[in-house]
């Protein structure tokens, strides 16, 4: 369940490696977006610059930059699609670059979310890999080709 201190706001239906998926059944306080978000998908996202949205100081979702240095062609859902670079210097301050408690921080591109931080580089900080939105919604179950499902 989701819960802000003692209050229930959700629930969890999934845990995977593509996300944690649920249903909120309250809004998120103080959230940035109030109307959805056009996503991009896989073959769409392009090398350049985009940005995070993350915490890092209190409760305060704040959007910083990045750069995506490298897209992963895939036709298979993977959770390392494509390679990002922080160069917000705000964020290199505060937090050295990409640190414990980003995965999941959404990544836009364009005016479009294009996918999440999944990992660090161990070895540099300030880049790591984000897994492609369309791999996350097609593990929600969201049909995003119009597909007709097939009858048994």
């Amino acid at each position: 369940r989701f819960s802000d201190g003692e209050e229930m706001i959700g629930t969890v239906t999934n845990n995977s490696p593509f996300g944690i998926f649920g249903k909120l059944t309250k809004p998120l306080p103080d959230s940035p977006f109030t109307k959805p978000i056009p996503i991009a998908l896989a073959s769409q996202v392009k090398e350049g610059p985009a940005t995070i949205l993350t915490v890092v100081e209190n409760d305060k979702v704040e959007q910083f930059d990045v750069e995506i240095v490298s897209n992963v062609p895939q036709k298979f859902p993977a959770t390392k699609g494509f390679v990002i670079r922080v160069t917000d210097p705000r964020l290199l301050k505060k937090t050295g670059g990409i640190v414990q408690g980003m995965s999941g921080s959404p990544i836009i591109q364009d005016g479009k979310l294009v996918g999440a931080v999944t990992h660090v580089f161990v070895n540099d900080p300030t880049s790591g890999y984000g897994v492609h939105i369309e791999w996350m919604l097609q593990e929600a179950g969201i049909d995003l080709y119009g597909r007709q499902k097939k009858a048994s």
